[in-house]
């Protein structure tokens, strides 16, 4: 029986999404008829090292977050030679960093919101572009830290003062119109999902709480931009060298008919509330199925 270890938790702003994840996944692989081993991966990386002595079969990656989407987990299973689920080392870190990876996606032709990094110091300051504009963490996922400044928002200089992510941050103009997201399972795009949030825009707690949002699966748009969606993901996931899952998130400026892509996660949450298992689902591809289908075709550089 092949056996698999599920890394979860983690150390992150995310530990809690990834706690989520990893218990479903570790039902469903059990399901699926899978030996089971569940590891809490922590700080001390030696612990973690003799839990997964003798080496398992497979890592089943379910953290979220910095240290777990971001290269770092990756490159120690491909130090101890042990396939694992999703992306690896390199796709993982331009991925999880927003500045490179959005440069990898013009590089790529891919339309990107405008905007770039500047440093906090500056943000403090004064008004970085013309409002209403985005702020972003550098290196977090789940839009932990995102800030919308609107016109006649006067929290700029409170948000730059309290700023816990770094010396510099992401700075884009603001895109009106809708949500969008697209999943990739290896080469296919699944569908294009429209999320409709109870809080204004999707936020932490847009994704995980209770009725934090709706999804609308398909996208009730038009049949041009549901495909030009598709495409974009697909060559985004390829433009980072990503493997096995990802997601691609939009906005969709309906409007002036214009779709911009936002970013790309290598590490798509797997929890009840997540947008992969339920577009998964809508092709025909249940939850042990998903999993499953993660699990045959991890690999590692090893």
């Amino acid at each position: 029986m092949t056996v698999v270890a599920v890394l979860y938790g983690g150390m992150s702003a995310e530990r809690e999404v990834s706690l989520s994840s990893g218990r479903q996944v570790i039902l469903a692989l059990r399901e699926a008829g899978y030996e089971v081993r569940p590891i809490d991966a922590g700080a001390d990386l030696s612990a973690l090292i003799r839990a997964l002595s003798p080496a398992p079969d497979v890592v089943f990656n379910a953290l979220h977050g910095r240290f777990g989407e971001d290269g770092a987990i990756q490159g120690v299973l491909d130090w101890l030679g042990i396939p694992y689920t999703h992306s690896g080392v390199r796709a993982s870190a331009l991925a999880m960093d927003k500045g490179v990876a959005k440069a990898v996606f013009a590089a790529a032709g891919l339309a990107v919101a405008r905007g770039g990094l500047i440093p906090v110091l500056e943000l403090a300051a004064a008004d970085p572009m013309k409002l209403p504009y985005v702020i972003k963490p550098v290196n977090e996922g789940s839009s932990v830290g995102v800030e919308i400044i609107h016109a006649g928002d006067n929290r700029r200089a409170e948000i730059a003062r309290g700023w816990k992510f770094g010396s510099h941050a992401m700075v884009e103009e603001y895109i009106p119109g809708r949500e969008l997201t697209v999943s990739v399972m290896a080469d296919r795009a699944l569908a294009v999902t429209e999320i409709l949030s109870s809080n204004g825009f999707y936020d932490y707690e847009a994704k995980y709480a209770e009725g934090g949002s709706r999804h609308v699966i398909p996208a009730a748009i038009d049949a041009k931009t549901y495909a030009e969606a598709m495409d974009m993901a697909l060559a985004a996931h390829r433009a980072l060298g990503c493997r096995g899952a990802s997601r691609a998130d939009f906005r969709y400026d309906d409007e002036a008919g214009r779709l911009v892509l936002l970013e790309v996660n290598t590490q798509p949450g797997l929890t009840p509330t997540s947008l992969l298992p339920e577009q998964a689902a809508h092709v025909g591809i249940g939850f042990p199925a998903l999993c499953a289908w993660m699990v045959e075709h991890a690999t590692c550089r090893g």
